[in-house]
């Protein structure tokens, strides 16, 4: 009997999930025994996928970096992904701000409604209030400056520290391109090896994902906010499902025009990562499981893919971007504000910049949502207006974070003719040990 592909059983975990949670829900102590039984699975696959991302960029960028022989090439590469992700983030903020203008969903908050959820979130906003005052007390060059590890060890201790691990990773790729080859030869076999083996553990956390997804997405039911509150900011989220999915719509559209890769084959191909981007809620913990599809299923070779997809997990945040422009707009309506064309092209600036500081991992969004909201004259505690519903939008933005990742790495590699056939998969037998 054929095995059901990949895609299919993390669905399956996900409803069943979902079903799970609002049994529950309705229980006495259903709720504690979701989150003391069931959760702590769900916390363990997430944390076994971050287990492995700071190693598998440093195997995998270092692995491709040393593969290019050339550093000119690496500095054409960088610059056309620099540029295609820029890029991709100012269309995508652009239609966040179309969409919210033409729906108007701030227009449905009532005072009402509007005081009770300032009321509920007052804490957690100013948690992010704070997070973002040092933001910006940093300086402007301050990205720069923490780019540059001071301590790599230090570094790789968190995930939220991406970029000085992806420093590391180039710098230490292009002192081995231009050493001699015989000298160079034994660290670069080390580090092929080293990410042969991040790849396998990859296919064995894997075998875990429909439980892993099980177990994430009946502790958010259990957990969810009030469904009042999430009548009353319907619109709003209405606005933003619909803005992601014109992104990913226009992906599927890139990938179709410059590659010929039909829009089925990209999404059918690229769906488990998709889906594990929507469980975790962070691109960091589903960077693994969408370099092993980019490169295996989608024909990017590794060259490629192990650059473009660990700076994309980092600084293009698309979904991100699209959020704060639409969260933004919708604050200030809920507020009564008129914004003029000057202040929506400053939220086009700074939401574009705040999404390459974004850290990949749940939540970042809203600390860069707070430096938005301040360059835009909007009050700050409008923040708490949408905590309602965050949780879920951030798990769907973050789909399309993976899949404009995914989408650039296939420009980058035809442009620099490293892109093979996809390998179209009807039943998925990727994940199994013996692979």
């Amino acid at each position: 009997m054929k095995k059901m592909a990949l895609h299919w059983k993390i669905l399956i975990g996900m409803l069943l999930g979902a079903v799970f949670g609002f049994l529950m829900v309705n229980f006495s102590g259903g709720k504690e025994l979701v989150s003391d039984w069931i959760k702590p699975f769900g916390t363990i696959f997430i944390n076994a996928l971050k287990l492995i991302a700071v190693p598998l960029i440093l195997g995998s960028l270092i692995s491709g970096v040393s593969d290019l022989k050339d550093i000119s090439k690496l500095s054409k590469m960088g610059g056309k992904t620099v540029m295609i992700y820029l890029t991709t983030t100012i269309i995508a903020v652009s239609i966040g701000l179309l969409l919210v203008n033409g729906i108007k969903p701030g227009n449905s908050i009532n005072e009402s409604t509007r005081s009770d959820l300032v009321s509920n979130y007052a804490e957690s906003t100013q948690k992010y209030k704070d997070e973002a005052a040092n933001q910006i007390e940093k300086g402007p060059l301050q990205a720069l400056v923490d780019m540059v590890p001071d301590n790599i060890i230090g570094a790789s201790s968190e995930n939220k520290n991406m970029l000085q691990v992806i420093f590391f990773a180039i710098f230490f790729g292009i002192g081995l391109i231009l050493l001699p080859e015989e000298k160079a030869k034994p660290v670069k076999d080390f580090f092929n090896s080293f990410n042969e083996v991040i790849l396998k553990m990859i296919d064995l956390i894997m075998l875990s994902a429909p439980y892993g997804v099980f177990a994430l997405l009946a502790a958010l039911v259990v957990e969810s906010p009030n469904s009042d509150l999430f009548a009353a900011l319907g619109w709003y989220a209405v606005t933003v499902v619909i803005g992601l999915s014109l992104m990913i719509a226009f992906y599927c559209l890139m990938v179709f025009l410059f590659t010929g890769v039909k829009p089925k084959v990209f999404l059918q191909e690229i769906s488990p990562a998709q889906l594990l981007a929507f469980s975790t809620s962070s691109s960091a913990a589903t960077l693994p499981v969408t370099m092993e599809r980019v490169h295996e299923h989608l024909g990017v070779e590794e060259e490629v893919s192990s650059f473009v997809l660990p700076i994309g997990a980092t600084i293009n945040m698309d979904g991100t971007s699209l959020y704060q422009a639409v969260a933004a707009v919708f604050i200030a309506q809920a507020f009564g504000m008129d914004l003029s064309f000057g202040a929506q092209l400053g939220i086009v600036a700074t939401a574009t910049l705040a999404s390459i500081g974004s850290a990949a991992v749940p939540g970042a969004g809203m600390v860069m949502l707070v430096i938005v909201l301040s360059q835009a004259g909007i009050p700050e505690a409008g923040l708490a207006l949408i905590f309602a519903v965050d949780r879920p939008l951030d798990m769907c933005r973050t789909v399309v974070n993976v899949t404009g990742d995914a989408t650039v790495s296939m420009l980058v590699a035809k442009s620099e003719g490293k892109l093979g056939k996809p390998e179209v998969h009807e039943w998925d037998e990727t994940y199994k040990v013996d692979h």
